[in-house]
């Protein structure tokens, strides 16, 4: 019988592609974590783990294993929830802006979903601004999403710059008037790469507006302009553009917000396991190494 605590160490390995931000996760030791990974390579007899100085990844093996890790710590949690008196249940409304939708949201769903198994999520996703009024409006009932440094509201999860980004940086540079790929307002990051090229004296134009991360991605791996994301969730295929050529955007802060009629119990469980997955920015992983 494989180890359960081996699994879950497992699995957030594989979740947060580090070692390090494992550990924290699930608050225990580095060492601990690399030793939960090699007891249960021996145990199977088979390599789980490709580590190097750049990075953690599976191994066919690993890959193979996911499946029945995730059943076997799904079914842990739903024999615990059955026999726990006061276990949760209910409905509780997410929204989520769009930045965390492909890279920090199925890890907490799945974490959520694992250890509170009688709770139903209802999700939500668009742009900060547009969740904040759905909430307003009695819709939402607990929002993840970007404030800008100042803003009061919510609690805060971290905080962490924005980026210029491009496909290539030069000749993107080279135009007359800088070409923005951009969220249609309300959208907090389109009003703060706005302003600071006003503050600049730059010239620019918006070459493509869309609301979904996945087309602004698109277009941006196209060369067709310059994007403004979070550091740390920058996507793959686009190199930052140094401060020397653009001017330094503010910082960002990404918050959760609670609706006041929403339950109490069900917000402060999302809300944890949300603070225990994006409590700290992601800006790259590592492999293990302190």
């Amino acid at each position: 019988m494989l180890d359960l605590v081996q699994l879950r160490s497992f699995l957030v390995v594989q979740q947060m592609a580090s070692f390090t931000l494992a550990a924290e996760r699930l608050g225990i030791g580095q060492s601990t974590v690399s030793q939960h990974i090699r007891r249960l390579e021996d145990d199977l007899g088979r390599k789980l783990v490709e580590r190097d100085t750049h990075r953690v990844s599976l191994t066919p093996d690993g890959e193979a294993l996911l499946g029945p890790a995730r059943a076997m710590l799904s079914l842990d949690g739903q024999v615990h929830a059955l026999f726990t008196e006061r276990r949760l249940r209910g409905r509780l409304h997410l929204g989520v802006s769009e930045d965390f939708v492909a890279s920090r949201l199925p890890s907490i769903l799945e974490d959520f979903a694992r250890t509170h198994p009688s709770v139903d999520l209802e999700l939500t996703v668009a742009l900060s601004g547009a969740l904040y009024q759905m909430q307003d409006e009695g819709a939402i009932d607990l929002v993840l999403a970007k404030r800008r440094v100042g803003d009061p509201r919510g609690r805060l999860v971290y905080r962490e710059p924005l980026v210029w980004l491009a496909r290539d940086p030069e000749r993107v540079l080279r135009d007359e008037a800088l070409p923005l790929i951009a969220f249609p307002p309300p959208s907090i990051t389109r009003s703060v790469a706005l302003e600071a090229l006003e503050r600049a004296g730059i010239a620019w134009r918006i070459v493509c507006t869309c609301g979904s991360l996945t087309g602004l991605t698109a277009a941006a791996r196209a060369g067709m302009g310059v994007l403004v994301q979070p550091k740390s969730l920058a996507p793959t295929g686009l190199r930052e553009v140094g401060i020397s050529r653009l001017p330094r955007l503010e910082d960002v802060e990404f918050v959760l917000v609670a609706r006041k009629a929403a339950d109490p119990a069900l917000i402060k469980a999302l809300s944890d396991e949300i603070m225990a997955a994006v409590g700290r920015p992601q800006i790259g992983s590592d492999a293990g190494l302190s």
